[in-house]
């Protein structure tokens, strides 16, 4: 198993002095580099390994996979999924072949790695080489991956994805009912895993569970008798009829809970910070940032930092997001810019933010929640969309955890 590369260096909180060792990614090693970095982003993985024992104990008698994809819904699945590995996962989920490939690896051989969105034509033989497993999604997509094992005389692993009403991924009830009719299909492909995925599970109330669930149930009875799998995050925190025979939780490993009110054993798993590039004085009726969209309404005191929409800070957060320092908020005024925002820091003493000063942007007093709130989206589209110019920190065991 390959595992990424680790150096023990500096790590820094909001008052810029010193604290514990950590390890970061190969791209951010050098401690010259992260004690310059415009922002530093903080993963705590006895975090995540936490939520996955959470979530694999509210699972139980079912197994627990960790979803993957998009890089570990951008928190790095090469440091990510070896921690899930750690924990006692063994089934991995990532959307596309790129993504397996490169994830292959770094775990041991007896992880599995399944492709959700299936194959593209002619990808199946790469697929096939590296041993890992495609969610099958169509007609044609089973009738690709028996060709190609019978190619090679080999009944190739793989997943039936059976799209139980959500309309997006998996074979339809009129694939399912065709497949029933094709023994030499189904006898062609050792079917690992049979799944479908719940469109509401956020949401436990909502009679699109039961529906999904009946439909499930039906259309399962017509295909190869195989292990079972239907609950998301959401599904997971639903009634234990949801969690058939292997779980899949994607963003509660993460740390944020897909249900409000749910959930209150997970914990948080990262942490924003960036540094202040300048702090100024300006004068009542002084305008701020492009489009002159805010003026000062008094003498007030700014401060720029090093983040901006090319981070994935949304823009949409302009004039009214925040930065938080020793629990003070610092409003967000002007635009965001693409490497760059402006704050309020008149409510700090003169003198507390100096150039290279840190300032909370997710954190213990604003959390994913908060911050996807304040732009109304999702957590989800916040931190996929968290870029890649952050100094990254990956907290191990007894290192100080990243909500404290």
């Amino acid at each position: 198993m390959r595992r990424a590369a680790e150096a023990e260096i500096w790590s820094y909180d909001g008052h810029s002095t010193p604290r514990e060792e950590v390890s970061v990614s190969p791209s951010r090693t050098d401690p010259q580099v992260l004690a310059s970095a415009g922002a530093i982003l903080t993963v705590d993985l006895a975090a995540l390994r936490s939520n996955y024992l959470w979530l694999a104990g509210r699972a139980a008698p079912a197994r627990c996979a960790a979803v993957v994809k998009a890089d570990a819904y951008g928190l790095g699945a090469s440091v990510a999924a070896p921690a899930f590995y750690e924990a006692g996962c063994r089934a991995f989920f990532v959307a596309h072949l790129s993504e397996g490939l490169d994830l292959r690896p770094m775990l041991p051989d007896d992880a599995t790695i399944h492709i959700l969105n299936g194959l593209q034509p002619g990808a199946e033989p790469a697929c096939a080489a590296a041993g890992l497993v495609p969610v099958l999604n169509g007609f044609e997509q089973v009738e690709a991956w028996a060709r190609i094992g019978r190619q090679d005389g080999l009944r190739l692993p793989a997943v039936l994805q059976i799209d139980s009403g959500m309309s997006r991924l998996g074979l339809s009830p009129e694939e399912v009912e065709s497949l029933a009719t094709r023994p030499d299909l189904i006898e062609a492909i050792d079917v690992r895993l049979v799944m479908s995925h719940l469109a509401c599970a956020d949401e436990p109330d909502h009679p699109a569970n039961a529906a999904q669930w009946q439909n499930f149930e039906r259309l399962r009875a017509l295909v190869p008798h195989a292990p079972l799998s239907l609950a998301n995050s959401g599904g997971v925190l639903l009634d234990a009829r949801f969690r058939y025979d292997l779980a899949r939780p994607g963003i509660a490993l993460y740390g944020v809970s897909p249900t409000p009110g749910v959930g209150e054993g997970l914990m948080p798993v990262l942490r924003l910070d960036a540094r202040v590039i300048q702090v100024r004085q300006v004068a009542a009726g002084t305008a701020v940032g492009y489009g002159a969209t805010f003026h000062a309404p008094y003498p007030m005191r700014v401060a720029t930092i090093a983040v901006g929409y090319a981070d994935g800070w949304p823009r949409h957060l302009s004039n009214r997001g925040a930065a938080f320092f020793d629990g003070t908020r610092l409003p967000i005024v002007g635009r965001v810019s693409m490497d760059s925002i402006t704050l309020d820091v008149t409510p700090l003493p003169e003198g507390t933010l100096q150039l290279g000063s840190l300032v909370e942007l997710i954190g213990p007093h604003q959390t994913l929640d908060d911050v996807a709130a304040q732009c109304g989206t999702i957590p989800y589209e916040i931190l996929t969309g968290l870029g890649g110019r952050y100094a990254r920190v990956y907290l191990h065991a007894g290192d100080r955890p990243v909500g404290s």
